[in-house]
């Protein structure tokens, strides 16, 4: 087992039959437990842990139906409400056991239920593993707008066993393996690199190699866990790439780390026009994550959508767009502020640049 010193929890990597689960369950005999799943691992992760840990044979199950247009305030009433049917008290127990939908959501269901009840986050995705379970960050969506409803609450603590990601179909590790680029682009080119020797072969994540990312995040959060200042560096890609998800929910119902990868690439050829980011270095990430995820074809109503959508960005400031740039690869900067034009321009160029992609 590694164990990881967070922000005010612990960090347990390796398997979970090895961990500090079993005694911290036990530590609860005389407490009810619930634990929040979705169809997926409902089907494919829940029936491990309920055969192997006996002191969750009496253990409440709610299954959320999958897939982020279903992470909604609706869906959030119905849990505390069965939650209350349950006569869940202050002093339960909630275990998220699913991806970054489930740990966003049931932290957050758990966080502001009776004023907070304890929770533990299970991951059970690459994304969720190496970035939304960590750090406290919980929330819902608003509509199309992504996490515009949450708070910051740490889990009681997070499990990250990579044994589950055995399960997961190569689109899914696709999802997770564009926050693993996003670490090494926003705090060292090394990392990037080895970040890009996976790049073919992401059935064979192990530990040690994930360790390395979980890192990243872990020692950020650390440094400024309510977001203050360097946090906003986890955001690169997220502004654009946010919208691009809520955009296309609906439709092409485009997934986080896709919508990330895009928008890592879009806010890169940001930096090169409004920060430092060199032109050979914007080549290398385009060509990194094109090759990995494609780009939706984008009309003038698209864009236009988009540009709306971006100004009631939450991070923005005085009616300005709030944004990541990379000066280089490893080095990214955050708070810059850009109007419009900007992202309008940026989006007319990928809009034309689909011409040769596809």
């Amino acid at each position: 087992m590694k164990y990881i010193d967070a922000s005010d929890y612990k960090l347990e990597i390796g398997s979970l039959e090895k961990s500090s689960f079993s005694s911290v369950l036990a530590s609860y005999k005389e407490s009810a437990i619930v634990i929040v799943v979705d169809e997926n691992t409902h089907q494919h992760c829940l029936p491990y842990l309920i055969t192997t840990f006996s002191e969750l044979s009496k253990a409440e199950v709610i299954v959320l139906p999958k897939g982020e247009e279903n992470k909604q305030f609706s869906i959030v009433f119905n849990v505390w409400e069965a939650l209350t049917e349950y006569q869940i008290s202050r002093s339960d127990l909630i275990i998220n056991l699913g991806g970054g939908m489930i740990t966003d959501m049931g932290g957050f269901i758990a966080s502001c239920y009776k004023r907070g009840c304890d929770f533990i986050n299970i991951p059970t995705s690459l994304l969720g593993m190496v970035d939304a379970s960590i750090g406290g960050k919980t929330g819902v969506n608003l509509d199309n707008y992504k996490n515009q409803i949450g708070v910051f609450a740490n889990p009681k603590i997070v499990y990250i066993d990579t044994s589950f990601l055995q399960s997961l179909p190569t689109e899914e590790l696709k999802n997770g393996y564009a926050e693993i680029i996003k670490h090494g682009l926003i705090t060292s080119q090394e990392l990037y690199l080895t970040a890009l020797t996976k790049s073919e072969s992401l059935s064979e994540i192990d530990e040690a190699f994930l360790l390395q990312f979980i890192e990243v995040k872990n020692d950020i959060v650390k440094k400024d866990p309510k977001e203050k200042g360097l946090r906003k560096i986890l955001n690169f890609g997220h502004t654009i790439g946010h919208v691009i998800e809520g955009h296309f929910m609906d439709s092409l119902q485009i997934s986080h780390g896709h919508s990330v990868a895009i928008g890592m690439v879009m806010e890169a050829f940001l930096s090169t026009k409004h920060s430092t980011l060199n032109k050979k270095s914007y080549s290398s990430i385009e060509k990194a994550l094109f090759s990995q995820f494609s780009i939706p074809k984008l009309n003038d109503k698209d864009i236009q959508s988009m540009i709306s959508m971006l100004s009631n960005d939450k991070k923005n400031s005085k009616g300005r767009i709030n944004v990541c740039l990379l000066k280089s690869i490893g080095n990214c900067t955050y708070d810059n502020y850009l109007n419009e034009k900007s992202f309008m321009e940026m989006f007319l160029h990928f809009k034309n640049l689909q011409i040769n992609l596809n």
